[in-house]
C-alpha cells in the first residue's frame, strides 16, 4: 500500500468526470478519436464505444450531426490555436439543449458537453461599475457575495484569502441563518495544498455537483493518464470529496480570485443539498469576481500610491534633519524617534562600533550586544527579517518579549554599524475550522488502496495560541527600512557643512554655467544652421573649375560642424553635473555591447577586436552609466583603429565593496606629462590632434563618475591604456 502527502496527489489525472459533464477527446492533428467518457452513450445514439477509436467525429454523422453542424467544431482550427484557451456553444442533442466547450490540451483537443439548465431565479442588475466604488476590503468583498447570490445562490457562500505559508482565512460570508458561521476561521495549508493551488490558478471556475454521485470513467485507446486540468466536469479527488462529506456539505462550488497573476484567495460556495450550476451562470460568476478582483487590486495601488507620497515626505524631513549634522551617526541618533516609527516598530537600536543607543522598548543592551554579533556571524543580506525571532532564539540570545520581531540594517558590516528595529511579542491566537493536525487515512484510487493525509472529521473552532512571534512585518515596513537605507546611502559620510559653504561659494558660478550652456545652445545654434546652410548653397552653385573655392568653403562647413559638437559636448557636461541622480543596481552586458558595436562603425573600424569579458551589476544612475560607457568605449575605439590589429578589452571585478571595471586598449598611450591635465574640460594631447575630438569626454566621465559615488583613472605607455572606472556595489 502505497502512502501518498496531499501535495502528492494526483489530482489533474483523476481518470474520470463527474456525472453532468460528458467528454470526447480528438487528437489534434488528425482529429481521430482517442478517449471519451463512458457516458457519452446516454445522450448519443452509440452502439459500440470501442468502435468509435481512431475514426472522426464526421464519421458518425448519424450520432454527431449537432457538434459537425456547430460553428466551433466547423472552425475547430481557429478555435484551438492556443492551448488551454476554451471556446463556448450550444448544441441540440436528441431534441436536448446542451452546452458544448472546445479546449486543446496537449497533443489532444476536448470537446466537453453539459445540458442547459434554466435558472428561473437569477436576479441580476447591470450596473457592473458598482466595485469601482467601493474603497473598503470588507465591503468589496461582501458586495461580490451578494452580487453572486443572485446568480449562482449556495447555502453559504465565502471569500477565502491565501495567507503567505499557503494556509488560508474567511475574510467574508455569506449564508442561510441556521448554519454555523465560518467567518474569521483559519484553515491549514494542507486543506488546499499546492498542486491543487497550482490547478485553481489555471482553472478558474470549478464545481463539484454531487459529491456522493458516481464518477464517470475515461476510456481510452491508450493506456495513459489524461490530463483533465482545464476540463470543467473532471472529477474530484477521493481526498477533498471526503472532506466535503466531512464538512456536512453535497456540493461545491469555487470561483479563483487572480490578482497581479497570483492566486490571491477563492469564492467557495457550499450547499447541504446536491447543486448544479448552469456554465453561462458560473462563466458570469466568474466575470463578476474578476471585476471584483480588479477594484480591489485599483484601490490598493491608490492606497499604495498615497502611502508612497507620505514616506517620500517623511524621508524628506529626516534628510532636512540629517544636513544639520557633520557626521552620519550623529544625524541618526538625532532623529531616532522618526526612524523608529517608519516602519512602525516598538523599539530601535543603532549601533556604531561599540557604541549602542536605544529608543522606545527594546531588550537589555548585553543582550543587543549578543544579537548583533549572532547577526554578523548569521546573516548575509543587507536586511534581515524575521517575526519569529524570539521563538527561534529566546534562549539562545536571552531575549526579552521585546525582541520577538526584529529587522536589521546593516550600514557597515565591516565596522559594526547596524540599525536594529524591534516589535514585541504578539499575543496571538488562531481560530482554526477544526483542529489542524494530520491525520493519516485508506482511499481507493483508479483501483488501488492508498494512506493519504485524511481530512479533518470535525470543523469545531479550534483555538491556537502563537507565542514567540510579532505581528508581521508587511510590505510598507519592510519600504520604510528601504528609505532609510537609501537616505543613508545618500547622505552617508559627507561633512555637510563643507557641502553647505561649498555650495555657496559655487551657486553663482554654477548660475553662470547654466546661463552659457544654453546660451550656446539656443542663441549660437541658429546662427550656426544658417551659416552652414548657405556655405552649402555657395558650394553648389560654384563653377566646376573652381577646385580651391570648394575647398575653403568645405573647410567652413567642417568648422562649423566642429563648434556644433563642441557645444553638444559642453551640454553633457552641464547636464551631468545638474541632472538628478537615481542610483539602482543595472546590468551593463548589453550596453556594453551595443556601444562597442556602435563605436566600430563610428570610427570606421570594422576591423577592432572587442573582447568582453565579465560585466557585473553596478550601483549607478541609468543614463549616467551609459554616458561613462560611451565615452570611454569610444575613445577606446577611436585611439586604436589606426593600429594593424586594434584591441579592446572590458572586463569588469569584484573587490570588496566595489565593482572595478578595465577598459583597455592598444592605441596611442597616454604621455606621463599629461596626467595631470586628462580630465580636465578641452584639453587634448599632441598625439590625439590628428584624431577627431575636442577634450570634452573624459570631463564628463570624470563629473558623472564622482556624482555617482565613483572614481576614474588610468594607467598606460607606448602599448596602450587602461581605464579603470570604480562604482559601487549594488546593496541587494
Amino acid at each position: 500500500m502505497n502512502f501518498i502527502e496531499c501535495h502528492e496527489e494526483p489530482i489533474h489525472i483523476p481518470g474520470s468526470i463527474q456525472s453532468f459533464g460528458y467528454l470526447i477527446g480528438i487528437d489534434a492533428e488528425s482529429r481521430a478519436i482517442t478517449f471519451l467518457s463512458r457516458n457519452i452513450s446516454d445522450i448519443f445514439n452509440i452502439g459500440n464505444l470501442y468502435e468509435l477509436f481512431d475514426r472522426k467525429i464526421t464519421d458518425f454523422p448519424e450520432s454527431f450531426q449537432g457538434i459537425i453542424d456547430s460553428e466551433i467544431y466547423s472552425s475547430l482550427d481557429k478555435f484551438t490555436r492556443r492551448r488551454n484557451e476554451t471556446y463556448f456553444d450550444k448544441i441540440f442533442i436528441s431534441g436536448k439543449e446542451y452546452h458544448f466547450s472546445v479546449f486543446k490540451g496537449g497533443n489532444s483537443i476536448f470537446l466537453e458537453f453539459e445540458e442547459v439548465l434554466l435558472n428561473p431565479d437569477k436576479r441580476i442588475s447591470n450596473k457592473y461599475d458598482n466595485f469601482y466604488i467601493i474603497d473598503n476590503e470588507k465591503e468589496l468583498w461582501n458586495h461580490l457575495l451578494e452580487t453572486l447570490a443572485k446568480v449562482v445562490n449556495y447555502d453559504r457562500m465565502m471569500v477565502y484569502k491565501f495567507m503567505m505559508d499557503g494556509s488560508g482565512k474567511v475574510i467574508a460570508e455569506k449564508k442561510h441563518e441556521e448554519m454555523e458561521s465560518f467567518l474569521g476561521l483559519h484553515y491549514p495549508e494542507s486543506d488546499i495544498p499546492k498542486q491543487a493551488r497550482d490547478l485553481y490558478l489555471k482553472k478558474r471556475k470549478r464545481i463539484f455537483s454531487n459529491v456522493y454521485a458516481d464518477t464517470v470513467p475515461i476510456l481510452s485507446k491508450v493506456n495513459e493518464n489524461i490530463d483533465l486540468t482545464f476540463s470543467a466536469s473532471r472529477a474530484m479527488s477521493p481526498v477533498h470529496g471526503q472532506y466535503l462529506k466531512n464538512s456536512g456539505v453535497a456540493s461545491s462550488f469555487s470561483v479563483s480570485i487572480i490578482i497581479d497573476d497570483h492566486l490571491w484567495g477563492l469564492v467557495t460556495c457550499q450547499n447541504i443539498e446536491p447543486k448544479h450550476i448552469d456554465l453561462e451562470d458560473r462563466v458570469q460568476a466568474g466575470i463578476f469576481t474578476t471585476l471584483a478582483a480588479n477594484a480591489y487590486s485599483s484601490f490598493k495601488s491608490k492606497s499604495e500610491l498615497n502611502y508612497r507620497l507620505e514616506l517620500n515626505d517623511k524621508v524628506s524631513q529626516l534628510k532636512a534633519e540629517f544636513l544639520k549634522h557633520n557626521h552620519l551617526f550623529d544625524s541618526l541618533r538625532e532623529s531616532k524617534t522618526e526612524i523608529k516609527n517608519l516602519p512602525e516598530a516598538d523599539g530601535l537600536a543603532i549601533i556604531s562600533d561599540d557604541s549602542i543607543t536605544i529608543t522606545g522598548n527594546t531588550p537589555g543592551l548585553e543582550s543587543i550586544a549578543k544579537i548583533v554579533q549572532w547577526a554578523l556571524e548569521n546573516t548575509k543580506d543587507r536586511i534581515y527579517v524575521s517575526r519569529s525571532f524570539l521563538k527561534n532564539h529566546r534562549e539562545e540570545l536571552d531575549l526579552s518579549e521585546n525582541a520577538a520581531g526584529i529587522i536589521i540594517y546593516f550600514v557597515e558590516r565591516d565596522k559594526n554599524e547596524m540599525l536594529i528595529w524591534f516589535r514585541k511579542e504578539f499575543d496571538e491566537h488562531i481560530n482554526w475550522a477544526g483542529n489542524p493536525e494530520k491525520k493519516v487515512g485508506v482511499f481507493s484510487q483508479n483501483g488501488e488502496e492508498r494512506k493519504m493525509i485524511s481530512p479533518r472529521t470535525s470543523f469545531r473552532i479550534f483555538t491556537e495560541n502563537i507565542k514567540g512571534y510579532s505581528k508581521r512585518w508587511n510590505s510598507r515596513n519592510i519600504s520604510a527600512v528601504q528609505a532609510v537605507r537609501d537616505l543613508i546611502l545618500e547622505t552617508s559620510h559627507k561633512n555637510y557643512n563643507a557641502i553647505k559653504s561649498l555650495n555657496d561659494e559655487l551657486k553663482k558660478v554654477n548660475e553662470e554655467l547654466d546661463s552659457f550652456s544654453y546660451t550656446i545652445s539656443h542663441d549660437l545654434g541658429t546662427p550656426l544652421t544658417v551659416m552652414k546652410l548657405n556655405a552649402q548653397m555657395l558650394l553648389g552653385n560654384l563653377a566646376g573649375d573652381s577646385e580651391k573655392s570648394k575647398n575653403k568653403i568645405n573647410t567652413i562647413i567642417e568648422e562649423i560642424d566642429n563648434m556644433a559638437e563642441m557645444m553638444h559636448d559642453v551640454l553633457q557636461l552641464s547636464r551631468a553635473k545638474h541632472s538628478e541622480v537615481q542610483l539602482e543596481s543595472l546590468k551593463t552586458a548589453q550596453t556594453i555591447k551595443k556601444i562597442s558595436d556602435n563605436a566600430k562603425m563610428t570610427y570606421g573600424s570594422p576591423a577592432s577586436e572587442v573582447i568582453i569579458k565579465e560585466c557585473p551589476d553596478v550601483l549607478a544612475d541609468k543614463t549616467m552609466l551609459h554616458q561613462v560607457f560611451l565615452n570611454i568605449i569610444n575613445n577606446a575605439v577611436k585611439y586604436s583603429s589606426h593600429k594593424e590589429f586594434p584591441k579592446v578589452e572590458i572586463e569588469g571585478t569584484e573587490e570588496g565593496q566595489s565593482i572595478i571595471y578595465r577598459i583597455s586598449d592598444n592605441g596611442i598611450g597616454i604621455p606621463e606629462e599629461e596626467r595631470d591635465k586628462m580630465f580636465k574640460i578641452f584639453n587634448r594631447m599632441d598625439n590625439a590632434k590628428k584624431f577627431k575630438g575636442n577634450g570634452v569626454g573624459l570631463s564628463i566621465v570624470h563629473r558623472i563618475m564622482t556624482r555617482i559615488g565613483g572614481s576614474v583613472d588610468y594607467e598606460s605607455n607606448k602599448e596602450g591604456t587602461s581605464f579603470i572606472l570604480t562604482f559601487k556595489k549594488p546593496y541587494i
